[in-house]
C-alpha cells in the first residue's frame, strides 16, 4: 500500500535520502577533524591549523544545516503528498460502502482513521526519510570509522550493538500492542464528542451536562492512563541504550588510556572514538523516537488497511432502466436479517405505476427497512425484488437510484444555499423546476425571504425550525422530477394542514409515491396500504378494506381518529 501512494513523490523522497546520507556523512568527517586539532595543533601549538580546521568544522556545520534543510522540505513535500492520496482514496472507499459496512466500523471510527491514522502514516513517512535513513547510517558509519582508527577499541562498539538492539525489540515488542488500544479509545472518545456535538440540544433540556462532561472524563482519563503506560514503557528505550552506550565509553577510556600511555594510540583519537560513540547513542536516541512513530503507524497502518481493503457487498449491475408495462416494483417472499436479527420476513406483493402506496405499523415493525431494500442501501437475504420485471441485482446502482427520489426520516441538508440543496440531486435544475418543487412541498417561505434560494443553511439545517427542513428536503427529491418518490416519515414535523396540502399537491403529480407514515390520515387516502407487523405483512389494501380486515389496521386507527372518521 505504501508504495502506491509514495510512488508520484519517489523523486522526492530519493532526493530528500540523499541529502539526509550527505548531512550524515558530513558528521562523520567532524570527529577525524576534531582529532587532527588534538593531535596536530594543540600538539604543535599551531594557531593557523586550528583556525584552518576550525573554519573546516564550520563549513562541515553550514552544508550539513543546508542538507538538513532540504531534506525537510522533500520529506514534508512527500509526506503531504502521501497522506492527500491516501485520504482521497479513504474518502472515495468510504463512498461506495454499504450501509452494512458503515455501520460496521461506526462514523467516529471512520473520522479517527481519515484524520488521526493518516496523520500518524505521514509522520511515519517523514521520519523514514528523515531519521530511520540517517541513524542507521551514522551507526555503520561510526563502527567503520572506529575500526579505522583502532580494531581492537572498536570491538566494544560491536559487543554494545546487541544489547542496544536487544533493547529496541525488548521496548517495540511490548508497546506495539498498547498503541492499538489506545487508537480504539481513541475512536470510543471521538463517538462521544460527536454524539454530545449533535445532541447538545437533547442535553441541555434534560440539564445532562454534567453527567456528560463526567462520561467524557472517564473517557479521556482512560485513554490518559493507557498514553501514560505506554509512553512509561517507551520512556525505558532512552535511557536503557543511554546506560549501555555510556558503559561503552567508559570501557573506551580505559582501554584507550591504557594504549595512549603505551603510544598505540593518540589522544585525539580517542576522543575521535569517544564522539564516534556519542554519535551512535545521539542516533539510537533517534532511532528509539522513529521505533515509536513505527509502532503507532504500524497500529493506525492495520485501521487504514482496513478501511481500504472492506468491499461493498451490494454490486452495481449493468443494465439501465428503461420504460415498460411491468408493474414498477414486485418483492417476491423477500426477507431481510440485519446483524443477526429478523427485520423482515416474506414479504409480497406488487407496486403498479402511479400508484400511491402507504406504509403503517407500529415502532420496530420494518417500515424503513423495507424502503431502504428498493434502493439498494440495504440488500435482500431471502427472496427476490424486481424492477420493471427484472431481478433488481441487474441494473446499475445509478441508473436505480436515478429513478428514486428519497426523503429520508431524518431531515438532512448540507452547510450551503437552498439552491445548492435543491439542486443536489439535479445539477442543472432550472429556476423553475425549483420555483415548482418548493410550492409543491409547501415550501414557498423560501421565496418570502430577501435571499430567497441563495439564502445560507449552516451546518445540518439548525437555522431552520424542523418543519422547514422537511419541506425543503421534500423539495430536493421533486426538483429530480423522479419516477419513484419514497417519503420516509418526512412530514412529522408538519401541522395538519400544511400535511394535508402536500399530500394534496402530491397527488397531482404522475410520479408513483411510497409513504411512510404513523398518522393514519396521511395514508387513507393511498390507492394501497400496507401494515407491517414485527416485519410481517400483517394486511394489504384501501382504507377501507383494511378496516373490515385488519385487526392492527383497525387498532391503529381507532387510536388516531374518531368513530366519525373511522
Amino acid at each position: 500500500m505504501w508504495m502506491k501512494y509514495l510512488k508520484p513523490y519517489r523523486k522526492q523522497a530519493i532526493c530528500g535520502f540523499l541529502f539526509k546520507m550527505i548531512e550524515a556523512f558530513f558528521e562523520l568527517v567532524v570527529p577525524i577533524v576534531v582529532a587532527d586539532i588534538i593531535d596536530v595543533g594543540i600538539q604543535n601549538q599551531s594557531q593557523s591549523y586550528i583556525l584552518k580546521r576550525g573554519a573546516l568544522l564550520l563549513g562541515l556545520a553550514f552544508m550539513g544545516y543546508a542538507c538538513a534543510l532540504v531534506c525537510q522540505y522533500f520529506a514534508s513535500k512527500t509526506s503531504q503528498g502521501f497522506g492527500t492520496y491516501l485520504r482521497n482514496d479513504m474518502f472515495k472507499a468510504i463512498n461506495q460502502y454499504d450501509y452494512e459496512s458503515i455501520d460496521e466500523i461506526g462514523i467516529p471510527s471512520l473520522m479517527t482513521r481519515i484524520t488521526n491514522d493518516t496523520n500518524q502514516l505521514q509522520l511515519a513517512v517523514a521520519m523514514t526519510i528523515r531519521l530511520a535513513s540517517r541513524s542507521p547510517f551514522l551507526i555503520l558509519g561510526s563502527l567503520v570509522m572506529a575500526f579505522r582508527i583502532n580494531a581492537q577499541i572498536a570491538l566494544i562498539f560491536v559487543c554494545a550493538a546487541p544489547l542496544l538492539a536487544l533493547a529496541i525489540y525488548w521496548v517495540m515488542s511490548r508497546s506495539l500492542p498498547l498503541y492499538l488500544k489506545i487508537q480504539k479509545q481513541l475512536d470510543h472518545v471521538s463517538l462521544i464528542c460527536r454524539e454530545n456535538l449533535s445532541g447538545i440540544r437533547v442535553i441541555r433540556a434534560f440539564s445532562k451536562q454534567q453527567q456528560e462532561k463526567q462520561r467524557f472524563y472517564e473517557a479521556t482519563q482512560s485513554q490518559k492512563d493507557m498514553q501514560m503506560n505506554v509512553g512509561k514503557l517507551s520512556a525505558l528505550l532512552n535511557p536503557s541504550t543511554s546506560v549501555i552506550v555510556n558503559c561503552a565509553i567508559l570501557v573506551i577510556l580505559y582501554a584507550g588510556g591504557i594504549q595512549v600511555y603505551s603510544g598505540s594510540l593518540t589522544q585525539g583519537e580517542v576522543i575521535a572514538l569517544i564522539n564516534y560513540m556519542n554519535q551512535i547513542l545521539l542516533s539510537m536516541f533517534a532511532f528509539a523516537n522513529v521505533i515509536v512513530i513505527y509502532n503507532k503507524a504500524t497500529a493506525s497502518y492495520k485501521r487504514v488497511q482496513e478501511v481500504l481493503s472492506i468491499q461493498p457487498t451490494i454490486r452495481s449491475g449493468q443494465k439501465q432502466i428503461v420504460d415498460n408495462h411491468e408493474p414498477l416494483v414486485t418483492f417476491d417472499h423477500v426477507s431481510f436479517s440485519y446483524q443477526g436479527s429478523h427485520a423482515l420476513s416474506d414479504l409480497s406483493f406488487t407496486i403498479e405505476k402511479g400508484e400511491t402506496i402507504g406504509i403503517i405499523g407500529g415502532t420496530g415493525s420494518g417500515k424503513s427497512t423495507l424502503i431502504h431494500l428498493i434502493p439498494r442501501f440495504y440488500e435482500a437475504t431471502e427472496g427476490q425484488i424486481y424492477i420493471k420485471g427484472l431481478p433488481i441485482e441487474e441494473y446499475s446502482l445509478s441508473s436505480l437510484r436515478q429513478m428514486i427520489g428519497f426523503v429520508p426520516q431524518q431531515a438532512l441538508l448540507f452547510s450551503g444555499t437552498i439552491r445548492e440543496n435543491l439542486c443536489f440531486g439535479k445539477e442543472n435544475a432550472s429556476d423553475e423546476d425549483i420555483h415548482q418543487a418548493l410550492q409543491l412541498a409547501q415550501a414557498s417561505f423560501v421565496e418570502e425571504w430577501k435571499d430567497g434560494v441563495e439564502s445560507q443553511i449552516t451546518q445540518g439545517g439548525h437555522n431552520l425550525s424542523g418543519g422547514q427542513r422537511q419541506r425543503l428536503t421534500i423539495a430536493r427529491a421533486l426538483v429530480r422530477k423522479p419516477e419513484l418518490l419514497i417519503l420516509d416519515d418526512s412530514a412529522s414535523a408538519l401541522d395538519f394542514a400544511t400535511d394535508a396540502a402536500l399530500r394534496k399537491a402530491i397527488a397531482t403529480l404522475p410520479q408513483t409515491t411510497i409513504i411512510v407514515s404513523q398518522r393514519v390520515s396521511a395514508l387513507m387516502h393511498a390507492d394501497k396500504i400496507l401494515v407491517l407487523s414485527h416485519g410481517e405483512l400483517a394486511g394489504i389494501g384501501t382504507h377501507e378494506q383494511l378496516m373490515q380486515d385488519c385487526t392492527i389496521y383497525q387498532q391503529i386507527v381507532r387510536s388516531q381518529l374518531s368513530q366519525e372518521v373511522a
